[in-house]
């Protein structure tokens, strides 16, 4: 728990903040941390959000959205809590730890978000300021430069033609608990469609959307 604090470069004044948001809920009988994670969510949001307005005082709504997103979403997380070590100090449940829980993009993401919030009702708004830009400055730094997201580029293709925002579809989930791969089709109010797997359902919508955008660019 030391170590991690370290990392990740607050002081705890009340460490029990920090154990329960390192507890997944697997672990019986202790205090595991949903609730923090559904807090870290928030504050994380609004940090992120504050930054990106400041970066760049032109970018319209379209366009701060999906940079949004993309340092937000439950990936990222995780490869914050990867470069932390967060795997390492999570307590986790034996059938968890059995099945590679430490590694597993889901838990690395909750428990990020769970330490923000750690931080946060430990520090205030500011100590959780200063770890989340700590953490994620060389990722908003770069946001500005990405071009969209597949995703975010199928709906602004569809909407700039009309038709209704892009519906994504689960239709298989296969593997190991560890390395699951996801099937989803997404289809567009013309009909459209088209299949991605990967070994998220995030990933497997970007790679669905990918296949789709290549036919429409094609077809054009």
């Amino acid at each position: 728990m030391a170590e991690a604090a370290a990392r990740l470069g607050h002081g705890f004044a009340r460490p029990e903040l920090l154990q329960e948001a390192l507890t997944h809920p697997s672990v019986a009988g202790r205090p595991h941390n949903q609730r923090l994670e559904f807090l870290g969510d928030r504050v994380l949001g609004l940090v992120i959000a504050e930054a990106l307005i400041g970066q760049d005082a032109e970018a319209e709504e379209g366009q701060l959205a999906p940079r949004l997103n993309a340092l937000v979403r439950k990936e990222t997380c995780a490869e914050v809590a990867a470069e932390i070590g967060l795997g390492t100090a999570l307590r986790m449940g034996r059938s968890e730890m059995l099945t590679g829980g430490r590694r597993k993009t889901a838990l690395l993401g909750d428990a990020m978000e769970a330490v923000i919030a750690a931080v946060y009702l430990d520090g205030g708004l500011e100590a959780a300021r200063g770890v989340i830009l700590r953490h994620w400055a060389g990722r908003i730094a770069a946001v500005r430069a990405q071009p969209p997201d597949a995703k975010t580029a199928l709906q602004e293709w569809a909407q700039a033609r009309g038709l209704k925002p892009p519906v994504y579809a689960d239709l298989n989930r296969t593997g190991p608990d560890h390395a699951p791969v996801f099937l989803v089709e997404v289809r567009l109010e013309d009909g459209s469609s088209a299949q991605g797997e990967a070994a998220s359902k995030r990933a497997a919508q970007q790679a669905a959307a990918e296949v789709l955008l290549a036919r429409l660019e094609a077809a054009a």
